[in-house]
């Protein structure tokens, strides 16, 4: 009788996000940026929308109970390691995903997505509180951009730096211990961007701070770059279980693909990275 071949077990990393019927932006690329670094993706929807390059036209949410059920199908089969969250639609289904994550032991990287690129929101108004409560409060790490930082700590202003920003939210979430600020908002007429990680491995450890700058690269093609650092960051993550080694292999990432994507026109708008450009092996 032949032997059984063993079967190798494979870790997933689950992404939560709307779907991009474009491929531009949410599940799209949550789950080929996933490939292209060589981890397996999984997919659960929260909204379905009607955009494409030119902008976002209307969210249809999905029921939070299907929300629900979608995530603990997955977790109940699937080996997950890492959780990566993007755009949750409404603040019922951003409780039913923390609900839903309760036991969930492993990693929880939160790109708190609350608005499109054209602008237009993605989560109802005044719902800060309600996203900490269910989903910041979960998270291990936090990838904002600077707006996104300053309405996670409900300063709207300038009034805060971005080192007190985030130490003050270290301090409200004690199972925070990364904080990956993306550097491409707020610095259109600057030459340069700088990503920064704030992190900290347990409470009684000091907050540690590095960043990496990099030249901005002039493109038409910036559509999901949050939602693909995100998903890079949980990737990286995940193959090498350290925050900084995931942060500069992820802004090397980016800064690569944004720069390899430059030439390329899909769309009329603000067209997509293409992940498929960095596939590192031809069939």
């Amino acid at each position: 009788m032949p032997t059984a071949q063993k079967r190798i077990p494979v870790t997933t990393v689950l992404s939560i996000a709307g779907s991009d019927p474009s491929g531009g932006a949410g599940i799209q690329a949550d789950l080929k940026t996933f490939a292209v670094i060589g981890v397996y993706g999984g997919a659960v929807i929260s909204s379905l929308t009607v955009q494409n390059t030119m902008g976002v036209s209307s969210v249809i949410p999905l029921p939070p109970e299907l929300v629900w059920e979608q995530i603990s199908a997955v977790l109940a089969d699937l080996a997950v390691s890492h959780v990566k969250i993007g755009m949750v639609g409404t603040l019922e289904t951003a409780k039913a995903i923390g609900d839903a994550l309760d036991d969930f032991e492993g990693e929880v990287i939160y790109d708190p997505v609350m608005r499109a690129t054209s602008g237009k929101p993605l989560v109802e108004e005044d719902g800060a509180a309600v996203l900490a409560e269910h989903l910041v409060a979960r998270a291990t790490v936090l990838t904002p951009n600077i707006p996104e930082l300053r309405q996670l700590v409900g300063r709207t202003n300038n009034t805060l730096s971005e080192a007190e920003a985030a130490a003050g939210l270290f301090d409200r979430f004690p199972r925070l211990k990364a904080l990956a600020l993306t550097g491409g908002h707020g610095q259109a007429t600057n030459d340069t961007v700088t990503d920064q990680l704030y992190w900290r491995p347990d409470t009684n450890t000091p907050i540690t701070h590095i960043a990496r700058s990099h030249p901005k690269i002039r493109t038409a093609n910036s559509h999901g770059t949050g939602c693909t650092f995100a998903a890079a960051f949980a990737a990286f993550h995940q193959q090498t279980g350290e925050y900084p080694t995931a942060f500069a292999r992820t802004v090397a990432f980016l800064s690569q693909l944004i720069q390899q994507s430059a030439a390329y026109r899909i769309g009329n708008g603000n067209g997509p990275l293409l992940h498929h450009l960095l596939r590192k092996t031809e069939i």
